[in-house]
């Protein structure tokens, strides 16, 4: 019994020492980029890099680790559906289908182009295009909210555009993981993870915002609780799960919680009080996705070259679907939505890795995805920057109808 206490104390100081060293070298990164004039996450990301194992070794990207990065961009999503209410996606409902369709659709044929030209089999470029389709809504939020222009019109429109490209990228990667699995397509499989997506989206967007918005006070009733900060909490968390049960991503469900919350009139406190949550956790997401860089994968000319065609392939195609199909913004607001929708971050890291399991996706080309996801994520962040300034104004609050 005293040699299991010991082994447990000492994978538990393990870990502890893991999770110190990922929190200090987030925090040193954001510090030293804000200083010279830069978004902090990208300092994260790059502070990932470092500790992880491709350089100094110090963090490895282990399932605590893990746990903790999920629960970063599950409390990041909740912070920015707290800032969303679902009256502001309906207002750009078109332009974000728009925007949403022709992101999937371009950059999907980028990657299967390139799969094909490659000699690859079937399974392996539908893999590839999946990668290629799916946006990160967790990077582009963080960017948003440190510029402070999550209330514009353009934002709403990533936002509602980046549900779409959810959903769309799930049926993808459904049908890339049958072709894995058992070399054909599962239509049945495929129709009912489609309708789980729309029937969890419909049913908690709008049943569950009327419901706060018809009892705003239903989060002070629980009486384990002298705030409504934990019962948030508890259906942030489970809508979460939820989400991830039925095959959509965790953060989507997160993101709902938030603006089922945001239909509160206690939305403001709730805010303070999430905010230490959402201070803490987010760092270890974007460490946790600089971990993941294995530079000695890379290091060959023809990897290099595949990793410099496929993020040019994937910057590209998502910059030009999403730009067109954000035209009714004007010019300025529309490039802002292009580059925001371009970071694959975590979503191409989780496609690669699951193409990586299945066998249909080889040791370099998990590489040069898992690259290319990190590249088009630190592009992103100073170009937002440089084009936040241009947005239009944020439009008037609507007034409220007793």
């Amino acid at each position: 019994m005293s040699g299991f206490n010991v082994a447990a104390a000492t994978e538990v100081a393990d870990t502890l020492l893991v999770l110190f060293l990922a929190l200090l070298a987030a925090k040193l990164g954001d510090e030293l980029f804000k200083r010279i004039g830069q978004p902090g996450i990208v300092g994260e990301i790059l502070a990932g890099v470092l500790v992880g194992p491709s350089v100094l070794g110090l963090v490895e990207a282990d399932e605590v680790l893990e746990v903790f990065a999920e629960l970063g961009v599950v409390f990041l999503l909740f912070w920015v559906g707290l800032e969303t209410k679902l009256s502001d996606l309906r207002d750009v409902g078109r332009l974000a289908l728009l925007v949403g369709v022709l992101g999937v659709a371009l950059p999907l044929l980028g990657g299967l182009g390139i799969g094909i030209v490659r000699g690859d089999e079937t399974a392996t470029v539908v893999f590839i295009g999946a990668a290629l389709v799916a946006t990160s809504v967790g990077i582009t939020s963080a960017v948003m909210i440190d510029l402070g222009v999550l209330d514009r019109r353009a934002s709403r429109t990533v936002l509602g555009a980046a549900v779409v490209d959810d959903v769309l990228a799930l049926l993808l990667l459904s049908i890339a993981a049958g072709l894995a699995a058992e070399g054909e397509v599962d239509v049945v499989g495929v129709a009912v993870t489609l309708a789980l997506a729309i029937a969890f989206l419909s049913f908690f967007a709008l049943g569950g915002t009327r419901l706060l918005q018809r009892r705003p006070r239903l989060l002070h009733a629980p009486r384990f609780s002298e705030s409504p900060l934990l019962p948030a909490v508890i259906l942030c968390l489970g809508l979460a799960a939820f989400a991830a049960q039925i095959g959509l991503a965790a953060i989507i469900g997160a993101f709902l919680a938030g603006m089922v919350v945001a239909e509160t009139r206690d939305q403001h406190p709730i805010e303070d009080e999430v905010a230490p949550l959402y201070a803490f956790f987010p760092p270890f997401f974007f460490v946790f996705i600089g971990t993941e860089v294995d530079l000695g994968a890379l290091a060959s000319a023809g990897a290099l070259a595949l990793l410099a065609l496929v993020t040019a392939v994937a910057i590209v195609t998502k910059f030009i679907g999403a730009y067109i199909g954000a035209r009714g913004l004007g010019r300025g607001d529309a490039a802002f939505v292009a580059v925001a929708m371009v970071p694959r971050g975590e979503v191409g890291i989780i496609v690669a890795s699951i193409g990586a399991m299945t066998g249909v996706v080889g040791e370099r080309l998990f590489a040069v995805i898992v690259g290319m996801s990190i590249l088009t994520t630190l592009i992103v962040p100073p170009l937002l920057r440089r084009l936040a300034p241009r947005l239009a104004d944020a439009e008037p609050e609507p007034a409220t109808v007793p």
